[in-house]
């Protein structure tokens, strides 16, 4: 389905039964909300579920950028007001993650929890060269050149060589991602600044990372963690940067037990 929200038209997708607790899954940079099958499966049953692709991603529209974390957040809570959401359970990886900490300290009460995963709170200056790199390689010769290099980033090498099919299944999510989707929220991503801000954040926090993960390190986990008080920590073995997919038997029985719980 597709809703106007915010200036574009946002694709999103319903799954579970009518008077369930909401659960909203926000993706990471160049997926989709297939990226979130194993969980939309695992949860269907207990949860109402919202899965939506992110500006510039998937069937959503893609203008062009820059795009901003507010701009994203404000697409979400744009979402939720039409859908008649006033409180959810929240579970972002990545960009997801980054989404869903600006929107729970710019709309405090929405969320009945929030579930970081892979993700950080802010991203050192070090790390721009990179960003401008990839927006470089994108505007000048599309997201193929992108595809091989981001998995080898997302997955950890015996788990990429055990499964051809998955890697050619995301592999197809990023190589179709809209090059201005992909270039704003490229824009937007090295711009988040959030840690002496998470203090500030009420709802219950648990994060989630792969122990492998290169991108979004465990150490970027941990600095959330030890910011966002109360906040729960799962590191998970044999996992790289979507440890959603990798891992999703650990993933889903974190994110379980996290959601039972409040």
């Amino acid at each position: 389905m597709k809703a106007e929200t915010n200036g574009i038209g946002t694709y999103y997708e319903l799954h579970g039964k009518e008077g369930l607790p909401w659960l909203v899954l926000s993706h990471s940079l160049a997926c989709s909300v297939r990226m979130w099958d194993e969980q939309i499966a695992a949860f269907k049953d207990r949860y109402r579920i919202l899965a939506y692709d992110t500006r510039g991603h998937g069937s959503s529209d893609a203008p062009a950028g820059p795009y901003t974390l507010e701009l994203l957040a404000d697409d979400l809570k744009a979402l939720l007001y039409r859908l008649g959401i006033a409180r959810a359970h929240y579970c972002g990886l990545s960009m997801g993650g980054m989404i869903g900490q600006t929107f729970a300290l710019k709309h405090p009460g929405m969320f009945t929890s929030l579930t970081l995963a892979d993700t950080t709170s802010r991203m050192p200056a070090e790390a721009l060269p990179v960003w401008q790199d990839r927006i470089r390689t994108a505007e000048s010769q599309g997201m193929q050149p992108l595809v091989e290099p981001t998995l080898a980033r997302w997955f950890t090498e015996p788990y990429r060589k055990a499964e051809p099919q998955t890697m050619q299944r995301i592999g197809t999510l990023i190589g179709s991602t809209p090059v201005a989707g992909y270039v704003g929220c490229c824009q937007a991503i090295p711009q988040i600044n959030l840690t002496s801000r998470l203090k500030e954040i009420r709802c219950p926090v648990l994060i989630i990372v792969g122990e492998d993960d290169p991108g979004t390190p465990v150490a970027m986990s941990k600095e959330i963690h030890e910011n966002a008080s109360g906040s729960k920590l799962v590191v998970l073995p044999q996992a790289a940067h979507l440890s959603n997919i990798e891992q999703s038997e650990g993933f889903n029985r974190a994110l379980g037990e996290f959601l039972k719980a409040h």
